[in-house]
């Protein structure tokens, strides 16, 4: 018999003014809520993980883009120091976390190890397994202390990361965004597949869930980023019609979506 493919809804293709349109409104939301997040003293961690050339930069740039620069900060981790080697491993990210009136966005984060650390071996599989081990313990006690945290995992395809990662060698402009990684993400893509179903199974917790964007389409994994964050931050004044993620873009983590089509084999 044959096997039966699930069939997963198509992502609504936007126009350029469409688009353009309702992020401004969606934007003009976010200021919305972080003046009551800087009002109310709340403290607000995104984390965007994702594929290389998943679309992690244009997120968070269009998050940020009116937000006020005092409050509102990203951190993108690099390697870590010779010092920090030596840390316990959720150290070197403790430093950045926010404090009340900020916004902090992670572009990358602590499940470097859960992903490129792992596939490229720059750590042990025993030092990957106590990483999933102690993630949701450390990500309750954020939590438990005040802050919103909020998880997104962007999913692309293969053939989409394939046409990104060549239309970064072309553009002089992107240049920058190119590493030795970004080279192997193709040749290592079964391997990051299984690492990333593997850190959605073992950190996905009722405090700290995933959400899971597909983001082949780049302004609609944006415009659903964001009303997402509009519908988990509480804030009074911000319109609850337009928080609302659609369902065809971002969804909560479940095992089932593994299977589904959902997200990219």
């Amino acid at each position: 018999m044959a096997k039966k493919t699930r069939l997963v809804p198509p992502i609504p293709s936007l126009g350029k003014h469409r688009y353009a349109r309702e992020l401004r409104r969606l934007q003009i939301e976010l200021v919305k809520l972080h003046r009551h997040v800087i009002a109310r003293g709340r403290k607000v961690l995104v984390i965007l993980e994702g594929r290389d050339a998943a679309g992690k930069d244009g997120t968070i740039k269009r998050i940020v883009e009116h937000l006020s620069p005092r409050e509102a900060r990203v951190v993108a981790p690099g390697k870590p120091s010779d010092r920090e080697e030596t840390e316990w491993y959720f150290q070197r990210f403790a430093v950045h976390l926010p404090a009340a009136e900020e916004i902090v966005l992670f572009n990358r984060s602590w499940y470097n190890r859960a992903g490129v650390e792992y596939v490229m071996r720059f750590c042990t599989r025993a030092e990957h397994d106590a990483f999933l081990e102690s993630a949701p313990g450390f990500e309750r006690m954020l939590v438990r202390s005040g802050i919103h945290l909020l998880k997104y995992y962007l999913d692309i395809s293969r053939p989409e990361q394939a046409r990104r990662l060549r239309e970064r060698r072309r553009d002089p402009l992107k240049q920058w965004k190119l590493s030795p990684v970004d080279e192997a993400a193709q040749q290592h893509w079964h391997d990051y597949s299984r690492a990333r179903d593997q850190m959605f199974l073992r950190t996905h917790t009722r405090e700290a869930p995933w959400m899971v964007v597909r983001a082949d389409d780049k302004h609609q994994a944006r415009l659903n980023v964001i009303r997402d964050i509009l519908a988990r931050v509480p804030a009074p004044g911000v319109a609850r019609r337009l928080a609302v993620p659609d369902a065809r873009v971002l969804r909560e983590f479940s095992e089932p979506l593994l299977s589904s089509g959902w997200v990219a084999r």
